[in-house]
């Protein structure tokens, strides 16, 4: 009996090991991954009110210089990390983050108005599918890319302030043409789980290609009324959905 009851006793201490091990490690780092024409700052007040959570926020200033140059950076931001990542990004970061979330560190994605592309679209044959309302981007003769000025409230930012935007419209990052005509790699969606918000009232990229993306990728979606920045117009839902998605990879 004393022999049966040691053997009783190992293996529940083998049991409890295995279910301590295999219980999710909470994911507290959250990425933050900006889109095209702007930069790092506008993700501010989502990475407040994350941060007062108890997250580690870090935020990307990647170059736009190309696309393997912004994954490159954003890996970079993934590297400094202790533990998992939550992977996020905006608009054409969509692009970045389905290649670098490829990263084993990265445990999930969330896409905020943002390209979820497939192996060797990119964005610019994803835009295609489903024109967006907008046509205010031009190109400057060393084949980088910008808003028109006078259009960068109502097409990119219509839901802020026009002195906000008025700002946003001088102070613009250029992206290189080739950011945009790059193609994808195998998407991180296809293996790890990845939720998306539709903007419904985006002009920079079409809300129909925002529900296809998502749908085809199996994202958990979420449809919220409001413009393309709507990670900087409604920030306390955005930060909502970005911890829930948090909560649940560490489930």
């Amino acid at each position: 009996m004393f022999k049966k009851s040691l053997t009783t006793l190992a293996l529940s201490l083998v049991l409890s090991v295995y279910a301590q091990s295999s219980m999710a490690a909470p994911v507290k780092n959250i990425v933050l991954v900006h889109g095209a024409f702007v930069d790092g700052s506008g993700w501010d007040p989502v990475a407040r009110i994350l941060n007062k959570a108890g997250y580690k926020v870090s935020i990307v200033q990647e170059p736009q210089t190309s696309l393997a140059d912004d994954v490159a950076a954003t890996r970079r931001v993934l590297a400094l990390q202790s533990g998992k990542s939550l992977l996020v990004g905006h608009s054409y970061a969509g692009m970045i983050i389905s290649d670098a979330g490829n990263d084993p560190s990265v445990a999930g994605l969330v896409y905020i108005a943002a390209f979820q592309p497939e192996q060797g679209e990119s964005l610019l044959s994803l835009a295609k599918k489903y024109p967006p309302a907008a046509q205010s981007i031009t190109e400057t003769p060393d084949h980088f890319l910008y808003i028109k000025p006078e259009n960068l409230h109502a097409d990119f930012a219509a839901d802020l302030p026009v002195k906000e935007t008025n700002l946003l419209a001088q102070s613009q990052v250029m992206t290189a043409v080739a950011a945009f005509a790059a193609p994808a790699g195998v998407p991180a969606w296809k293996t790890k789980p990845s939720w998306a918000v539709v903007a419904t009232q985006d002009r920079a990229i079409n809300p129909e290609l925002e529900r296809f993306m998502a749908k085809r990728a199996h994202s958990t979606v979420t449809e919220l009324k409001g413009n393309h920045a709507i990670y900087a117009s409604q920030p306390e839902k955005i930060a909502v959905l970005i911890e829930k998605a948090a909560q649940s990879l560490s489930q």
